[in-house]
């Protein structure tokens, strides 16, 4: 009897600290939901727009939306009241999502994600307009706003996914965000805006060619000395043809930093520009242990910062300058 007693405690045990194992993995990582797209009659939807807005509003668990490969050709927007998406597309066969808009940074972007917690695999994100622009006075056809993405909610970040456009490609708008193994294209701004933002062992491809004059990677628009924002690339790669300078100041404040990157030999030798006349003393370009020909900084501007070793290793450490609070951990991966 006693031994009875004790065998059913011990299961009831058992099953108590199971389902509260299962309960804790399931707040940590788990995904409640899966959604599959796909153009071929495969999944729940055809279009990547009609996934998203079957998920409800204020949803509190993490939902995969899985697309099959192919092109996707439509405009899509998670807004702010669906967090907690993870859009992942095929990881063997590419998976893009493409539009032509363009002559406006509001409305003109293929993909916007204003909601927070969001995660991107694998897929590539294309503005088409700029693919009909050659360096052809006669053309008739000129190059203007036409981002790929605009990035503008909290905690989201982007894995092996790619950007392409030529003007204002990568809206990175507001928020702390993560890039990983991205593949970002353009030539003028083609990374913007006002995020808090590590790039990370990222291609920055530039295509300042095609427009026959010397394009720009960064514009970043951090407007007082309190504000934590920034664009920082770390262990990345610039690439590409014709001449790019690594950035001009949007807004009086701007902070980037290019960190153990490789730079071929497409970076102007100034390196970079502060747009209009302002004062350069409160804007914060720096490099920091580049390799490559692009990296030499014997003619740079002489108002480059010099960092220290804590102030590089403070932006380019993701705890300390976009994780405080650990979201990344928290995501699903």
């Amino acid at each position: 009897m006693f031994c009875s007693m004790r065998f059913l405690m011990t299961l009831v045990l058992f099953f108590f600290f199971a389902k509260f194992d299962a309960m804790r993995y399931d707040q940590q990582d788990d995904v409640s939901v899966t959604i599959t797209v796909s153009k071929n009659g495969g999944g729940k939807f055809s279009t990547v727009q009609q996934a998203i807005d079957s998920i409800p509003s204020n949803n509190e668990g993490w939902i995969r939306i899985q697309i099959q490969h192919g092109v996707y050709h439509e405009k899509v927007t998670i807004p702010q009241d669906k967090p907690f998406v993870i859009l992942e597309g095929d990881p063997n066969h590419q998976t893009t999502i493409e539009f032509g808009a363009s002559g406006s940074v509001v409305e003109s972007p293929t993909f916007k994600a204003f909601a927070d917690n969001f995660v991107a695999k694998n897929i590539v994100f294309k503005n088409t307009y700029d693919h009909l622009i050659t360096f052809d006075p006669n053309n008739g056809r000129k190059t203007t706003w036409a981002p790929a993405a605009k990035i503008a909610g909290d905690k989201a970040s982007f894995y092996n996914c790619t950007f392409i456009s030529l003007q204002d490609t990568l809206t990175d708008f507001q928020g702390r965000h993560y890039f990983y193994g991205c593949n970002i294209q353009g030539a003028i701004d083609f990374i913007w805006g006002n995020g808090q933002s590590i790039y990370e062992k990222c291609r920055i491809m530039a295509l300042s060619k095609i427009i026959g004059t010397t394009g720009y990677i960064t514009a970043q628009g951090r407007e007082g000395p309190n504000e934590t924002t920034g664009f920082v690339f770390k262990d990345c790669h610039l690439c590409g043809s014709g001449r790019i300078l690594l950035g001009r100041a949007y807004r009086t404040y701007a902070r980037v930093l290019f960190s153990g990157t490789y730079m071929e030999n497409i970076v102007a030798p100034e390196g970079w520009s502060e747009w209009e006349v302002r004062p350069v003393d409160t804007i914060t370009f720096s490099e920091a242990k580049c390799r490559g020909p692009g990296a030499n900084m014997s003619h740079r501007i002489s108002w480059e910062k010099k960092l220290s070793d804590d102030e590089v290793g403070y932006l380019t450490n993701t705890s300390s300058f976009i994780n405080q609070d650990g979201w990344l951990e928290k995501q699903p991966h």
